[in-house]
Parts: structure tokens; sequence; C-alpha cells
């Protein structure tokens, strides 16, 4: 066998029993999980704004980053409801290159997974308790959720792994959103039957046990862009995507219609300026049509405190080893824009 089994990790549970929430803390992911589930179901209007960096890196400018989210959430409390990002799994399209914290709590260092995983539960935690942030993660291992299942707000479900059975399965017993995004080509179908997967029951295999899951009436889609044959990155933010989407949906008879759109990767074609524009054109096609309006729930910006990306081992504060980033300013002035706006 050409594996190398190094140890055996330790459960969901051992992991929270050392490192528990307090019973102030659960009430604080509580009193958020009802209104961002308001949102979904339509009964507030505010916009969620699911916004961070494109990879936690380093916990301490990631904390710094939360914070001053915090003070910009206090300004715009009445219109915008925030959600951080810290999305501690990294997925790369050819296996190479930083997989995320969970993988490399330190970037510069060997991959060392039970560290990761202690690194990723202490970071959320630590946004909680410095914030009062539930935030936001990528599920790229459907079995690895249940290290954070009490901590998150809210969850995505990547281009690349919106397809897969155990994800759509895994989705269907969570009681948080859950954002199905379009895969790399594009088709439409593929993120509704995902979405569709998810609003279901279903019996399966989860983490050794055969589990039932009721059903998730918060899942929904995420827009964000897609790449055609030629390998060229397209955009489906626009009005006549928008007004598409309202249609699949009228059809598909799924429970809460929403909408968040992905301002970065395929739709701004990594151009992470471009992300300042595109929410603002999408509430644009908001005040047009009221359809639109009641299907866009808000947007997946990625920002940061330095704006573009670094090489890792470069150590620039608060930029991106990933993906470019907004930078802080420019981010702040979205914000405040998108308040203003809505």
């Amino acid at each position: 066998m050409s594996m190398i089994f190094e140890r055996k990790l330790p459960i969901p549970m051992d992991v929270k029993e050392r490192y528990p929430l307090s019973a102030e803390l659960e009430q604080i992911v509580a009193k958020r999980a009802c209104e961002l589930r308001d949102i979904f179901t339509g009964k507030s209007d505010k916009l969620v704004l699911v916004i961070g960096p494109c990879s936690a890196d380093h916990e301490d400018s990631v904390i710094d980053y939360i914070s001053r989210l915090r003070t910009l959430q206090d300004k715009v409390q009445d219109k915008i409801f925030i959600v951080p990002r810290i999305y501690t799994n990294k997925p790369r399209t050819t296996g190479d290159g930083y997989k995320g914290m969970l993988h490399q709590p330190d970037p510069d260092a060997k991959p060392d997974m039970y560290k990761g995983i202690v690194a990723i539960r202490q970071l959320h935690m630590r946004a909680l308790q410095e914030t009062g942030f539930s935030c936001a993660d990528e599920m790229l291992y459907p079995e690895n959720y249940r290290y954070l299942s009490d901590i998150l707000a809210y969850v995505a479900i990547g281009a690349r792994s919106v397809e897969n059975q155990q994800h759509r399965l895994t989705s269907s017993g969570l009681d948080v959103p859950v954002g199905m995004k379009n895969p790399t080509s594009g088709d439409l179908s593929v993120m509704m039957n995902a979405i569709t997967a998810a609003q279901h029951k279903h019996t399966f295999i989860y983490r050794n046990w055969e589990v039932n899951s009721e059903g998730n009436p918060l899942a929904h889609a995420i827009l964000r862009g897609y790449m055609n044959k030629h390998g060229q990155s397209l955009p489906n933010y626009h009005y006549e995507d928008l007004v598409h989407l309202c249609d699949i949906y009228a059809k598909s008879g799924l429970t809460n219609p929403a909408l968040i759109v992905d301002t970065n990767h395929a739709n701004s074609g990594k151009k992470y300026l471009e992300q300042v524009r595109i929410a603002k054109e999408v509430l644009h096609s908001c005040r047009h049509n009221s359809d639109i309006n009641k299907l866009v729930k808000g947007f997946m910006i990625e920002s940061y405190i330095e704006d573009g990306a670094q090489k890792i081992g470069e150590h620039v504060y608060g930029k991106s080893i990933t993906d470019p980033c907004l930078g802080w300013a420019k981010t702040e002035r979205l914000v405040l824009d998108l308040a203003d706006l809505r």
C-alpha cells in the first residue's frame, strides 16, 4: 500500500470536549442563527455579506481583520448582516499548493492534521469570543464538518464539490444555511440538483454511522461565474443571468428561493478590484426587478487587510497567500456604500 497511516486523529466529540463553547457563546451562535434564518426565509430584508480572506492563514491577522468587521457591522446593522469568512480548507485544482489551515496551521511548516484540527476550532472560537461573530467555512471535507458544527453560521459547498453525493447528503443534515455554488462548467442544473438533494430527507453513511437527515430548507444557490471550453472566465451575475435563475427557481418547487452572488472567482476573472463594481451592479438589478430583489440575499466577497496576494514566505501582514483579495480601505468603503444602496 502506498499510503502511510501516520496516526489516528481524535473524533469531533473529543475535540469539542477539550475546547468547549460556554453557555454564553452558545447563545450568541443561536441568536445569529435565528437572524440568518430570517433573512433566507424572507422575514428580514437585510443583506448578507459572507466576507473575508480567500483562506484563513495566520490567526492574528485574521482576528485583526474580523475585529475591523465588528466595528463596521455596528455601523450598518440595520441594513447588513456580516458573516466573516474563516475558510480553513483550500481546494486545489491540481492538488498542489497550500491546502489551508486544517492541513498547515503554519503555512511555512509541513502539514500537521492534528494541530490543524485544533487550530481551526480555536480560530473560530476566538472570533466568536472576541468579536461576537459566528463565521462561515467551506465544507471541503464532509467528514470534518462535525469539528465545527456547533460554531458555524454558514457553510459553502465549492464549485468542484457541488456534484459530489456525500456533500449533498451531508448538507441535508445541517441546520445552517448551505450555499451550493454552480460548477466550474457553469451548468446550473448541477447546482439546482444539489440544492434539491440538500433540501430532501436521506439515509446515508456518515463517519461510519447510519444517519437520517431531515433535509435543509436553507440550502440555496451561489453564482460564481464559470469557465468555457477554452478555459476563459465568464460571469453569471448580470441582469439576464439573475432573471434566468429566478425562472429556474420558480419552476423548481424548492423552499426558500435564495441566491448569494460570489463577486470574485470566475465572475471577476479573479480581478479582485472588480468585486466593488459587481456588487453594485447586482444591487442595481435588484432595484429594477422585484423578483431579483426577492431572490438575491447577499454577496460573497474576498477581502483582507492588504490588497492583492503574495507568495508563501513573503510575510506581508494581512495579505492573502492564495487568491487576491480586496484590501481593508476599499472593503470598508464598499460595505458602507452597499448599506446606502440597500
